[in-house]
């Protein structure tokens, strides 16, 4: 599976962006996919993570009520809509798909990465 994530820029704090995940070569449909992101100096963190049908998701607390993941399986896609951003969500945003159907939290059962996009928001 190879992932292109798009849809990153910069954006003001308060605004909105929506990232994309698409994948070719193979669907995930049958998988769960995942968003991390990573800030300069900092590890790789969990942000949300879908199933493969869409009925589960998972969000890190501090995107709770401000990020949704939701998935289009007859277009192979996954995004991620963020809301009300603020300068701390700035960090290279990356998709993966899991080994499995379900919405993981968990980096290790990820295997397969895209090459993140970049989000920027200013205060």
């Amino acid at each position: 599976v190879q992932l292109q994530a798009s849809g990153g820029g910069l954006v003001q704090a308060g605004g909105s962006l929506r990232l994309s995940c698409a994948a070719s070569k193979r669907t995930f449909s049958n998988n769960g996919v995942g968003w991390f992101r990573q800030a300069p100096g900092k590890e790789r963190e969990f942000v949300a993570a879908i199933s493969w049908s869409g009925s589960s998701t998972q969000y890190t607390d501090s995107v709770k009520g401000r990020f949704t993941i939701f998935r289009d399986n007859g277009k192979n896609t996954v995004y991620l809509q963020m809301n009300s951003l603020k300068p701390e969500d700035t960090a290279v945003y990356h998709c993966a798909v899991a080994r499995g159907s379900s919405a993981t939290i968990y980096y290790k059962n990820y295997n397969y990465w895209g090459q993140g996009t970049q989000v920027t928001v200013s205060s």
